[in-house]
This record gives C-alpha cells, sequence and structure tokens, in this order.
C-alpha cells in the first residue's frame, strides 16, 4: 500500500479492530471459566483499538484510499457481498443440519478466503498472512474444541480475535509511520 492511502491504515486500524472485538465477543459463548475474564479483558482492548482507529479515520477522511480509485470500490462491494452471502448460506446449512459447532470455524474460513481478494484490492501482501492464519484458526479450532471441551466457537474467537487484533495494531503502526 502507498503512503499516500493514509487513510486506510487507520481504517486498517478500526475495521480490524472492531472484528476482533467481535470475535472475542463470539469465543465467550462456551469456553472454558478460567478464560472468560482474559477474553473480556482482550474485547475491551480491541474495541479501543477500533475507537482509536475510528478517530483516525475521521480526521482524515478526506484523504486518498485506494477505494476511491476506478472500479476499485465496486470490486471491493462485490467481494464483500459474495463472503457475506457465501457464510451466511453455509451458517445456515450447518445450522439447519444441526451442526451448528461448525459454524464459527466456516465463518473464519470464508473470511480468510476473501483476504486473498482484497490483497489485490488495497494492494498489500501481508493480507496474504492473515488469509493463511484465519484458515488455519478455521481448520484446527473442532479439533483443539473437542480436546479442550469447549464450544469451537470459542477457540475459532480467540484465534481469529486475536489475528485480527494484531493486523489492527500494524495497521496503527503503518498509520503512525507514514
Amino acid at each position: 500500500m502507498e503512503l499516500e492511502y493514509i487513510r486506510d491504515y487507520a481504517m486498517y486500524t478500526a475495521i480490524f479492530g472492531m472484528f476482533s472485538f467481535v470475535w472475542f465477543g463470539w469465543a465467550q459463548e462456551n469456553p472454558r471459566k478460567n478464560w472468560r475474564k482474559y477474553i473480556g479483558v482482550a474485547s475491551g482492548i480491541a474495541l479501543l483499538v477500533c475507537l482509536i482507529g475510528v478517530y483516525l479515520s475521521v480526521t482524515h477522511w478526506d484523504a486518498a484510499t485506494t477505494l476511491s480509485e476506478k472500479d476499485t470500490f465496486t470490486y471491493y462491494l462485490i467481494v464483500f457481498y459474495t463472503e457475506f452471502f457465501i457464510a451466511g448460506l453455509g451458517a445456515f446449512l450447518l445450522i439447519r443440519s444441526n451442526k451448528k459447532g461448525y459454524v464459527a470455524p466456516w465463518v473464519a474460513f470464508i473470511v480468510g478466503v476473501h483476504f486473498f481478494w482484497l490483497v489485490n484490492i488495497f494492494q498489500d501482501p501481508s493480507l496474504y498472512i492473515l488469509a493463511v492464519l484465519m484458515i488455519a484458526i478455521a481448520v484446527i479450532s473442532p479439533w483443539l474444541s473437542k480436546k479442550w471441551s469447549v464450544a469451537s466457537s470459542a477457540i475459532t474467537g480467540i484465534g481469529s480475535g486475536t489475528a485480527l487484533f494484531c493486523f489492527a495494531i500494524l495497521g496503527l503502526i503503518r498509520y503512525l509511520l507514514a
């Protein structure tokens, strides 16, 4: 991503911080009791980072963004809505087949895959790392949840929340260095 897209770094902080908060929230479905306070603290910190990103985004709203380039925003919306539809459809089918424990890993998998397409939109190869992390979390969380006798959403939420939080912080660091 070029330096002229400083607003995108601020938005990374806001969006990844918000979705980190959301995933940590989902992790609270049925974790081990002694994990709850840590997940709660992680949720709070993620929300704080999100709000910092929102503030930076609003104060740099007129700055250039890669999404203002021709057709880029349209492509972004196509990727987003396709991801949303596929994740929702898969979740619906999993719930109807009495496999609701796989919904969180399924959503994380789809979110991970969508980052592969966002690499080209944001011209940011680091999103490949996030894609692989999210997919790996989605794949291993059902196994780990059985091993630790917790909901798969606990493992998926903690893993995805942590990965997204790291990228929110990366966005903040990139903003500060730009």
